[in-house]
This record gives C-alpha cells, sequence and structure tokens, in this order.
C-alpha cells in the first residue's frame, strides 16, 4: 500500500513535472510526512491547468457520509469496483464530472517493515530525489446539510447548505524487486508520457498504464521511527537512520 509520502521538491521543479504554470502551483509547499485525511496536492483531469489540494482517502459520490475515505485503490480491480469504476472511466453525472483520474506528485514514499524491536519505517526514493507522479483517482461527494437558527423557531424553513468533500486516493499495483523487501503493494508511478496519457486516455489504454515501475533508479532506507506521528513535519524525517 502507499500510506505515507512525501513532496518537498521546489514548487517550480514540481509544476515542470505536471505541466502548469508555476502560479498556478501554490498548492505545492514542502512536506516531510503526507498522511491520509490531509488536503495535499493532485492535478485532475478535470483541471488539468492547476495543482488543487484534495483530502487523502477517496469518498465515493453515491456514499452515505464522507467516513474516512480508501486511500488506495488496486489497480487489478479498479475498473470494476464499484468504489472506483465510475472514477477510472470518467463518466460524467447530468451536471458535470463528479469523480476522474488524477495526478499525485511525490518525491518518496514511506512502508513500514516487521523487525524484532518493531515496524521500522523505510523511505523509497529515486537516488537523486526527484519528483515523480502517482496514478489517482479523484471524486466529489456532496450532501445537504440543516442549518439550525432562528427561522427553525419560527414560522420559516431551516435553511441548508452543501456540505461537500473532494478528495482522491492513490492506485497501487504489484512492487519491483526494491519495494517487495518491504511490501507486497506500491504505488503506480508514471513516467512524463504515462501521465499525460492517465488524463485522459480511454479506460482500455488507461489500463496498460499501470505498470510496476522498474527499481533501477530507486533506493530504500530506514528512517526515524518520528514518521510514525503524522503530526511530525519536518526535514529530519527523510534522512536516513542508523
Amino acid at each position: 500500500m502507499c500510506g505515507r509520502y512525501s513532496l518537498f521538491a521546489p514548487r517550480e521543479d514540481v509544476a515542470d513535472l505536471l505541466g502548469v504554470d508555476p502560479g498556478a502551483a501554490t498548492a505545492v509547499e514542502p512536506r516531510y510526512n503526507m498522511a491520509p485525511g490531509q488536503d495535499l496536492p493532485v492535478v485532475r483531469d478535470a483541471a488539468a491547468d492547476r495543482v488543487e489540494r484534495l483530502r487523502w482517502g477517496l469518498v465515493p459520490p453515491w456514499a452515505d457520509d464522507d467516513g474516512s475515505g480508501l486511500i488506495n485503490a488496486r489497480a487489478e480491480t479498479v475498473a470494476d469496483k464499484p468504489s472506483f469504476r465510475d472514477a477510472f472511466a470518467q463518466s460524467h453525472a447530468a451536471d458535470g464530472p463528479r469523480a476522474g483520474r488524477c495526478l499525485v506528485p511525490a518525491d518518496g514514499f514511506y512502508e513500514w517493515v516487521e523487525t524484532d524491536g518493531g515496524k521500522r519505517p523505510y523511505r523509497v526514493a529515486f537516488e537523486d530525489d526527484r519528483p515523480f507522479l502517482m496514478a489517482g483517482l479523484w471524486a466529489t461527494w456532496e450532501t445537504e446539510v440543516e442549518q439550525v437558527g432562528l427561522d427553525a423557531f419560527g414560522d420559516g424553513d431551516p435553511e441548508t447548505e452543501t456540505r461537500r468533500v473532494d478528495s482522491f486516493t492513490v492506485v497501487t499495483t504489484e512492487p519491483n524487486d526494491l519495494v517487495a523487501d518491504l511490501h507486497h503493494r506500491m504505488a503506480v508511478i508514471l513516467d512524463d508520457d504515462a501521465a499525460e496519457r492517465w488524463l485522459t486516455a480511454d479506460p482500455d489504454d488507461a489500463l496498460d498504464l499501470l505498470d510496476t515501475y522498474p527499481a533501477d533508479e530507486m533506493r530504500a532506507y530506514p528512517v526515524s521511527t518520528a514518521v510514525n506521528d503524522p503530526s511530525n513535519d519536518s526535514p529530519a524525517l527523510v534522512e536516513p537512520a542508523d
């Protein structure tokens, strides 16, 4: 799975990778411990010219409540599982897109390995720490919330407002040889050409993009257990630990 990641590359580099103007990437800021439930930068197929912050943990439009969300989607079932198939197929409601595909920028992700002393966190990244793009899916969930106000005690009708959650999930696949020593899944990493196609390809072609990224240029190393706490977010978290 992919349950924690980092993105501290310069905003200009991330914007270039995403193909957007740096001025449209103000949602990108240095982060060393990005966790589920947080609002994090993505580029959606419905707004591919800018970076937005969406909540990590996808909530399908038909869900009863916004819950905790689904942080990962398996590449093998993404076209069929009810929680993800509309987003993957980029199916649009009558009033416009409610779900689709997205790109999730990162420059490393964390995995935990069982040891005699407990779980040990490792960071997986490219050897030069360059940023990369993970395949993702997004969805918009909405509900009407009744507002209790003065009208509720009079003859007037109670007011309502729309509660909206824009969320995303990271697609995972089989691990490469490096990640296999740490976990049985890894995030789908897209090269430049595949990233552009992920936002626009028809479903059959999009499935072909969900391959395992080779391990040749990647590294994995142990980091501090301070990363276990999502409230910790500092450069020290990505430093190698003994």
